[in-house]
């Protein structure tokens, strides 16, 4: 009996260190049902990247815009029980016509803001690429500053668009 007490420990410390891995919910699919979160608008009728925010409980918020994406994290009157945010990646896209499931993790992305490029709005956008490498490539042909997603200045996401 005694020599299954350190069998037993050993098997219970093993289980207790053992982290459990939160899995992030996939993008969705941008269809012509997807109306903006905060612009109850059309999300495909709107030219530039887009991003969608997924909840804890599943919901799916759309956005006209990856600012506006940004913005809804930042804000202290929306839910933070955010499980996953993804944006176009603009790699490889069209600015009419950014994809419909051309999605990357907003919070691995590189974003080029303050471009000559206006977001769905009309509004200044941060605009992302999956490698920092695009993200400076088109930074250099249409202006801007290239940032991580944790390095994005607050400020350019909440100022009022002009």
């Amino acid at each position: 009996m005694y020599k299954l007490i350190p069998l037993l420990l050993s098997f219970l410390l093993v289980a207790c260190n053992k982290q459990t891995t939160i899995e992030m919910p996939p993008a969705q699919k941008l269809t012509r049902d997807a109306n903006g979160y905060y612009c109850l608008m059309t999300v495909v009728n709107h030219s530039g990247p887009k991003g969608q925010i997924i909840l804890s409980d599943n919901k799916i918020l759309w956005f006209t815009s990856v600012r506006d994406t940004i913005s809804f994290t930042l804000s202290p009157e929306e839910p933070k029980n955010i499980a996953a945010i993804y944006v176009n990646d603009m790699t490889d896209a069209d600015w009419d016509n950014p994809g419909m499931d051309n999605w990357i993790n907003a919070h691995n992305a590189w974003y080029v803001l303050g471009s000559n490029r206006s977001g769905g709005m009309g509004a200044p956008e941060a605009i992302p690429f999956l490698t920092k490498e695009k993200a400076e490539l088109f930074a250099g042909k249409q202006g801007g500053t290239v940032y991580s997603f944790s390095s994005i200045p607050k400020k350019y996401i909440l100022k009022p668009a002009p």
